[in-house]
């Protein structure tokens, strides 16, 4: 394994098994294989690699989740929008529901992706060629995906492959927990670009980190209704609860260029906003009355 001994030297997944193992992986397996000896393995054994990775994303993507969408839920999201006629009932927890599940699931697909990282198969790296380098790396790994993200999502919206993308669209006025809650094979579609780009092109290994982190803070973003920055290059909140609204516009993740370029790019508007949230606000002024 001369493979994985030089890719922990160099690639991005590394320092978070490296440390896994440091501190819990190697204690567990060695308690664990005390009654059940199969699992006795070294850290260098490609089993023990593959289920290692699997409990680090499992465990990454549900502890980002929660923590970006709680603190989106609390400190951002207007409330009012729970009571808006299109939220459904328990939506919330449904949401939370999905996410979880679908989380879980698609870990089975990403952490052998993680995997080959680790193992060297990637073009990460541990240079510092300057903050130029990095600045153009974090630029063209947006411009990178975001296309990619732009025509996986539209043909998601295909009737042959609306299946897989129709539970995300049972969100039609979503809560920052709604950001993940996609079918798993959703999931893993739109976020197999961002392992693509590292597979293709050279990458500092902890700038990746920091952009999947990004990736998830603005995943979740865009999914809290508010409405800030709605000009005609960054796809924002506003752009995308459009897209949850009316179904065909605004398919982009960061950017408008390729909703532009596909004819699929709508302009949201004050007063489409202001109506939403008094639609909402009226519902739960007449909920309050009732009650």
């Amino acid at each position: 394994f001369r493979t994985t001994l030089f890719a922990r030297e160099n690639n991005s997944m590394d320092d978070a098994l490296y440390y896994a193992d440091e501190y819990f992986f190697d204690s567990a397996y060695k308690y664990i294989g005390q009654y059940w000896p199969v699992m006795d393995m070294e850290r260098e054994n490609l089993y023990r690699i593959n289920i290692s990775m699997y409990l680090i994303t499992s465990v990454g993507a549900l502890f980002f989740y929660f923590f970006f969408a709680s603190l989106n839920y609390i400190f951002i999201w207007d409330k009012a929008y729970a009571d808006h006629p299109k939220f459904l009932p328990n939506q919330i927890r449904r949401e939370i529901k999905l996410a979880s599940s679908s989380l879980l699931i698609m870990a089975c697909a990403t952490s052998p992706l993680f995997v080959g990282e680790v193992l060297g198969y990637s073009k990460l790296h541990n240079e510092f060629h300057g903050w130029g380098w990095i600045l153009l790396s974090a630029v063209t790994f947006l411009l990178f995906t975001d296309m990619c993200v732009y025509w996986v999502h539209r043909f998601l919206h295909h009737p042959s492959l609306y299946y897989f993308h129709k539970p995300h669209h049972l969100w039609k006025v979503s809560s920052p927990f709604a950001s993940h809650a996609f079918h798993p094979v959703d999931g893993f579609a739109q976020g197999f670009p961002y392992h693509l780009y590292v597979y293709l092109f050279p990458m500092n290994k902890y700038l990746y980190v920091f952009m999947f982190i990004f990736v998830n803070a603005w995943t979740i973003s865009i999914h809290d209704g508010t409405y800030w920055m709605p000009g005609s290059i960054i796809n924002t909140a506003a752009h995308h609860t459009d897209h949850h609204l009316f179904f065909n516009y605004n398919y982009g993740q960061y950017f408008t260029l390729w909703d532009r370029i596909g004819g699929s790019f709508r302009k949201p508007s004050v007063e489409q906003h202001n109506y939403v949230l008094q639609e909402a606000k009226e519902a739960s002024a007449h909920t309050r009355k009732l009650d």
